[in-house]
């Protein structure tokens, strides 16, 4: 537990806006899903961030805060096509059609920022990152 705090510390310890990027992020995918949760979909993100969570622990207690760490979202890949194949067919008149595509669009630009970030790590920016200036 002390060392998902000390991650959460890491997180919202970051220079605006990347806090609020990140808790908007964990609504739509860590207590959004709680309210359709009987839904496949719900269950899929759920599950999606949760595995993303554990692997973003372990490569934190390895490496520390740094760029890796976007490796935590590869679970969402899956996720964000198959989700994104509901989109097209969906009117956005319900609060459980508009969560979705709001998982399917926040995600997806999460997924850019992590190819990035990732593409960073592997070409040698591997020191972690500093707080005040991220």
């Amino acid at each position: 537990m002390q060392l998902v705090i000390k991650f959460m510390k890491a997180i919202f310890s970051m220079k605006a806006p990347w806090p609020l990027w990140v808790a908007m992020l964990m609504v739509l995918n860590m207590m959004g899903p709680l309210f359709f949760i009987h839904t496949l979909e719900a269950q899929a993100v759920l599950a999606a961030t949760m595995a993303g969570a554990m692997l973003m622990m372990f490569l934190f207690s390895r490496y520390g805060f740094v760029r890796l760490l976007g490796l935590g979202h590869i679970f969402w890949v899956p996720l964000v096509i198959w989700l994104g194949f509901h989109v097209p067919e969906m009117t956005l008149d319900t609060p459980f059609e508009i969560w979705l595509a709001a998982v399917v669009g926040f995600n997806t630009l999460s997924l850019v920022m992590d190819v990035l970030d990732v593409s960073l790590y592997i070409r040698g920016d591997r020191k972690p990152t500093d707080l005040r200036t991220a």
